[in-house]
Formats: C-alpha cells, sequence, structure tokens
C-alpha cells in the first residue's frame, strides 16, 4: 500500500478533482490512500512541529518505509524516482510518503525517514505539492510498467 500523509486540509475543488483523479489513475496499479491531518494555526513554529509530529505519529506503521519530503532531501529524476519505487516494493509492502504543514516536518519526524526525498530546492503550496507527488507516483508506475506517457 502506497499511504501519503499529508498536514493541512485541501479546501479548492479543483485541487480535489486532480487529487482524485490521480488516485484513481494510481489505484489502476496500487492501493493508495491518502490521510489528511489538520494542520495548527499556531504562531510558534516549535509548538506546531511539536503538535503535526503528535498527529503523524498517529497514523505511522512501525512497518512503513517511510519517505519524508524534504528540501534538504536527494533529487531524482522521474526514472530514478520510478527505480526507486520499484525497489521499494520488493521489500516492502508499505510505502507512506509524508508531506510537512508550513514549517516542514520536526526533528523526530525526519529522524524516522528511510528516505529523504526532495522535488526542488523550492517552496510549494502543500495543496499543489500533493498533486505534483501523487502525478510523479503515477508516471513512476506508467515507467515501471513500460507505458507510454507524456513527457
Amino acid at each position: 500500500m502506497i499511504k501519503i500523509v499529508c498536514v493541512g486540509k485541501i479546501k479548492e475543488s479543483y485541487i480535489m478533482d486532480a487529487i482524485k483523479e490521480y488516485k484513481k489513475r494510481i489505484s489502476r496499479y496500487h492501493q493508495i490512500d491518502i490521510i489528511e491531518l489538520e494542520d495548527i494555526g499556531l504562531e510558534d513554529k516549535i509548538v506546531v512541529l511539536k503538535k503535526e509530529q503528535d498527529k503523524i505519529l498517529k497514523v505511522l506503521n512501525s512497518k512503513d518505509y517511510i519517505i519524508t519530503l524534504e528540501v534538504e532531501g536527494k533529487e531524482e529524476t522521474s526514472i530514478e524516482f520510478a527505480n526507486h519505487l520499484n525497489n521499494l516494493f520488493i521489500q516492502n509492502s508499505n510505502i507512506t510518503f509524508i508531506i510537512g504543514g508550513s514549517y516542514g516536518l520536526s526533528e523526530e519526524i525526519k529522524k524516522l525517514s528511510n528516505y529523504k526525498l526532495s522535488f526542488s530546492k523550492m517552496t510549494f503550496p502543500h495543496q499543489l505539492f500533493r498533486i505534483i507527488l501523487l502525478e510523479q507516483i503515477y508516471r513512476a508506475f506508467k515507467i515501471i510498467n513500460n507505458e507510454e506517457y507524456h513527457k
């Protein structure tokens, strides 16, 4: 199973539509679940990260292979990502991606990570990034299965 743990709820219908479409496409290849956690609207970064950390920890399983999405993570091409994902499924039945909130992820969550992945040094809004991640997962399955997909 692929699990995506996200801090922050989606409110915009056009973003929800895109997420629904990519979930449908991915589900032809693999089971996928998105877990939305409410973000904390406080100003104190330390308090916010701790509260979000506690929420994230509640939805993690000890058998999960955890990939955190971090600016400091390793950047991969789409083909490298596809190969990496394919290799992970050989030894792991549960792959969990974690997308942090406005302040990113706590150090505790980062320490739990089996792999730190970066899509860019840029910062993206979490709503948009969720679509980007889903699209790359879908693209990975197309690559793994040698199916044509636009470039």
